[in-house]
């Protein structure tokens, strides 16, 4: 019986996904001419070292700032692009060249963003095809799947620094959600060569490496029978296959030590730019309080307080007045620890492809909230694939509800140019009513989606948003403490982000959990 049910619920996703596919693709072309940030630059850099040097100078060049820091795959991506950039302008591949800006590169980037996200899209359908529809909801637009897709498709945060402020994170967001969904179709092995392929394309996504390796050793293949020896192998195969593809010519040129030293720079610092919105800009802003406190107390010299400002938006080093200072060895033992107790649920009752996904959120949420040089965009590796849980249980909405508001609030100062902020914000207030809105509905029978001290923090983060980007450039704050807006978002974002990990964590340990989708 279960055969015709997920006929009919793909039907009827073939009827309405590619409306909403070419929707949104419309909408991204709508910020061609917007504002973008330095990761311009970046990836125009990479795509003229890819381009106009041979590969064995590609991790050494270092004539811009932005030096190549991706993994192999990434520069061979970066490498396929080049030669289609070459047909817009070819000035853009001039290692030289740089800063360089001109029409046809603002154009050819902003396209190639748009198609690489095919990829994006395609993962979205098929973590549309996981989740099945409800009973009672004769609309479509009422359908866990068409809310979903709403979701993951129009994300508030990936089009501001995708389509806006630039990167390329819808393309490897394709692949994290599609090897997601394999594993929730019980395509095991089709989703490892996926996550392979991520890891090698931005190693960023370590993160949520031992959810999978966890994930994919306990199902099977630490049995010891034969069947389980050959699955163990074929993972093995897999993952070594793929490295040996991205790494194997760097390690023949001698350069992987190389190479590590540009994907590993431990020396920029412990926070990246300003804040992200973590343990440690709590961490931080304790450390700034003690101090000041210390300097009017006279128990501290006022240098002291200099060197507790660590809130210029810059990447740098720098050392906790008060505080012990943070090393990276502590940000991975913290890491670690943070994200031990969901392994082990994962370990001890491996059965159930939802908390292997619940078991991957705590990993990135572990990881974006203890780890080193933490960028906040970071955050959108829990907020997309939450989606998933989220239209199947009232508890994990509230969760989505609560983290994404925070999450895409945190990274509203990645876009601070006047122009573009009528677009933020009517973007995020759309994103967030629609969110609130389909989701309640879609959850009316289970009770009430968020606490009534949840609904206060968010209202509070209003009052953050109005006077950080209303209030304050009006005052005369804003010349004597330009980063104070910075400080605020952190500080109060992180406080949600926080609470949304500790929720999290609590539906894993109280086993409340759903293993199963709805059943139409």
């Amino acid at each position: 019986m279960a055969a015709p049910v997920v006929n009919s619920c793909n039907s009827r996703i073939n009827c309405w996904f590619p409306v909403l596919a070419l929707g949104v693709s419309l909408l991204k072309c709508l910020f061609i001419n917007a504002y973008h940030s330095t990761d311009f630059e970046v990836h125009r850099n990479w795509l003229a070292i890819t381009h106009s040097l041979p590969v064995s100078r590609w991790y050494h060049e270092n004539t811009s700032t932005w030096t190549l820091d991706y993994p192999p795959l990434f520069a061979w991506f970066e490498f396929g692009l080049s030669h289609v950039a070459q047909h817009f302008d070819a000035n853009m591949l001039q290692v030289e060249n740089l800063n360089y800006v001109s029409d046809a590169t603002v154009v050819f980037h902003r396209l190639s963003v748009i198609f690489t996200d095919l990829l994006y899209i395609c993962a979205v359908r098929e973590c549309c095809r996981c989740v099945q529809g409800q009973k009672g909801f004769r609309d479509v637009f009422s359908q866990p799947s068409f809310i979903l897709a709403v979701l993951l498709l129009f994300n508030f945060g990936l089009l501001i620094v995708d389509h806006i402020h630039f990167q390329y994170n819808g393309f490897l967001f394709g692949f994290l959600l599609l090897s997601v969904a394999r594993h929730l179709q019980s395509q095991h092995l089709q989703g490892a060569v996926l996550f392979s392929i991520l890891l090698n394309l931005k190693h960023i996504y370590l993160y949520v490496a031992p959810a999978y390796g966890g994930f994919l050793l306990r199902n099977g293949s630490l049995r010891w029978n034969s069947f389980s020896l050959l699955r163990f192998m074929a993972l093995g195969t897999i993952v070594l296959s793929v490295c040996a593809l991205s790494f194997g010519p760097f390690i023949l040129m001698g350069q992987l030590p190389q190479l590590l030293s540009r994907l590993f720079p431990f020396k920029r610092g412990l926070c990246h730019a300003y804040w992200a919105p973590n343990f440690w800009s709590l961490y931080n802003m304790v450390d700034k309080v003690l101090t000041s406190v210390g300097v009017r107390l006279n128990l501290l010299q006022e240098a002291e307080l200099h060197r507790a400002s660590m809130t210029g938006g810059l990447v740098q080093e720098f050392q906790h007045a008060v505080l012990p200072s943070i090393s990276p060895s502590v940000t991975l033992v913290c890491t670690v620890l943070s994200i031990l107790p969901a392994l082990t649920v994962l370990w001890l009752r491996p059965r159930g492809s939802r908390r292997f996904l619940r078991c991957l959120l705590l990993c990135a949420l572990g990881s974006f909230m203890f780890g080193w040089h933490v960028h906040e965009k970071a955050i959108l590796i829990v907020i997309l694939p939450l989606g998933i849980l989220a239209v199947e249980s009232r508890e994990d909405a509230g969760i989505f509800l609560l983290l994404s508001t925070t999450g895409h609030y945190s990274l509203f100062p990645l876009i601070f140019t006047p122009a573009e902020l009528p677009i933020k914000i009517l973007l995020m207030l759309i994103y967030s009513i629609y969110s609130f809105t389909a989701l309640r509905k879609l959850l009316s029978g289970q009770g009430p989606v968020l606490r009534p001290l949840e609904v206060v923090y968010l209202i509070g983060l209003v009052g953050v948003a109005v006077f950080c980007e209303v209030v304050f450039p009006l005052s005369p704050w804003h010349q004597k403490l330009p980063f104070l807006p910075l400080l605020l978002t952190s500080v109060y974002c992180a406080l949600g982000v926080s609470y949304s990990f500790l929720r999290l964590y609590l539906t894993l340990l109280s086993g409340t959990q759903r293993d199963k989708p709805k059943q139409s």
